[in-house]
């Protein structure tokens, strides 16, 4: 199936962006929510965390402590690398299942690192990057996550730059402040274009 890799840093309003494809019957390959799933309670890659990284990192629930883990691996390179072979392989092999078990006219694979990845490219027909500053990012985070502007910077860092994810898109989408109907509007124009890229 047609598959289009969407991405964007952090805050850049990707899920936004991926709903709005989801309304028009897009099927949505969500590799955050992939993340998410495979640590939360009972998630099939607990088991290698534990082990991995003691039960210090096991939340009380059985999911993962994501700020206990996240403040380890901002402060160890080694740590990231570990907790990403755990991750990345079950994160590939579950995204690979639900592509090839979604129904649609195309799919939308939202994935946040493709950039970074450096595979990615290669598995998607059309890269879509939805854009804004830098200064967006950094509010839009602080105040849906309650961070320090020192964090969200420190993620922001940790991703590709604004420029290197505008050269790897194919499509381009700008969310910098732009009201929902206008972004309702950009991913009208783009759903017609990948109707017709996808023969539907």
């Amino acid at each position: 199936m047609f598959a289009v890799g969407l991405t964007g840093g952090i805050g850049s309003g990707k899920s936004t962006v991926a709903d709005l494809f989801a309304a028009h019957g897009v099927p949505l390959v969500d590799t955050d929510l992939i993340a998410h799933r495979i640590t939360a309670p009972q998630g099939i890659a607990m088991p290698q965390i534990a082990a991995e990284f003691g039960a210090a990192f096991v939340a009380a629930d059985g999911s993962l402590d994501r700020a206990r883990m996240r403040s380890l691996v901002f402060s160890d390179d080694t740590a990231r690398k570990r907790l990403e072979g755990i991750t990345h392989p079950l994160i590939r092999a579950e995204t690979e299942r639900e592509q090839r078990e979604a129904q649609g006219p195309y799919m939308i694979v939202v994935v946040p690192l493709l950039v970074e990845s450096g595979s990615w490219k290669t598995r998607v027909n059309r890269v879509l990057t939805v854009d804004c500053s830098v200064e967006t990012q950094i509010s839009r985070v602080m105040s849906r996550n309650g961070f320090t502007r020192e964090q969200v910077l420190a993620i922001i860092a940790r991703q590709a730059t604004r420029e290197a994810r505008l050269a790897a898109a194919d499509d381009v989408i700008d969310n910098d402040g732009a009201p929902l109907d206008t972004l309702t509007t950009q991913v009208e124009r783009q759903h017609r274009t990948y109707l017709s890229l996808a023969g539907s």
